[in-house]
Formats: C-alpha cells, sequence, structure tokens
C-alpha cells in the first residue's frame, strides 16, 4: 500500500495496535555495548545513545529504565511527509491527561505512553479515529 499523507484519511484508518509487553527508554553510556537487535528505537545524544527496548532486556543490558511504557503502533502506513497527524494524536491524548512520546518509524507512526495510560490511551486513539479528528 502507498503512504498516506491526507490528514483527514490518515485519521479515519488509524487502526492503533497495542504492542505486548513491557518497555522503557533508557541511555547507554559511551562504550557499553548493547546487541542492536533488542533495540526497538534509538538516537544518539551527547549523554550516550537513548534506546527504546524491551524491560527485560534493559535489565538484561545492565541499563537503568528512565520512563516504563506501553508501545502502540498506528498500523496505518503514513507518509513521512505528511502533515498534522502528530498533532491531532498527541493533542487528543494531551487532552486526555496522557504524554506521548513518538517515533517514526518508515511506515508507521509508534506512540510510547505510561504504562498505566495503556487502555485510556488506546480508547482516545479509537475515539480519534472514529471522530475523524471533529471536535
Amino acid at each position: 500500500m502507498n503512504p498516506v499523507s491526507d490528514l483527514s484519511v490518515l485519521l479515519k484508518t488509524l487502526e492503533p495496535a497495542l504492542n505486548p509487553g513491557v518497555f522503557v527508554f533508557a541511555s547507554v553510556k559511551h562504550g557499553h555495548a548493547i546487541d542492536p537487535a533488542v533495540i526497538v528505537a534509538s538516537i544518539r545524544e551527547p549523554e550516550g545513545l537513548s534506546v527504546i527496548t524491551s524491560e527485560t532486556d534493559a535489565a538484561l543490558n545492565g541499563l537503568k529504565p528512565l520512563f516504563k511504557c506501553a508501545w502502540i503502533t498506528l498500523t496505518v502506513n503514513s507518509a513521512l511527509d505528511a502533515v498534522g497527524l502528530t498533532a491531532a494524536f498527541a493533542s487528543a491524548l494531551g487532552h486526555s491527561g496522557i504524554s506521548c512520546n513518538v517515533v517514526a518509524g518508515a511506515y508507521h507512526d509508534h506512540i510510547f505512553v505510561p504504562l498505566e495510560s495503556a487502555q485510556t490511551a488506546m480508547h482516545v486513539l479509537h475515539q480519534l479515529q472514529t471522530d475523524g479528528g471533529i471536535e
């Protein structure tokens, strides 16, 4: 399927999926090796390599969890140059008091929310999809 860039189509076809497991953000200090296969996402920062990994893999690698979270994937094939999608779901979640950390993949957007807010976040995202972003 071709990537979608039309915001109204994106919102109506979000199809959020809650990935099983508990995930954490952690920082891998310079000189510490971690198997790339256990990294869900990463970005290099001056302080070290920021990673998202499972809680189990973080513990096995001696990483201190900085944020424990649930991982939600928006299964719509969103174009990387689409405008407004992140703002729409971040606003909807924010209005419900749910923080979110977003990672854009080549095909999908991935949202990391506090673990205890996972089910509420799923409800909010399903409602956003149903409403098509209309408030």
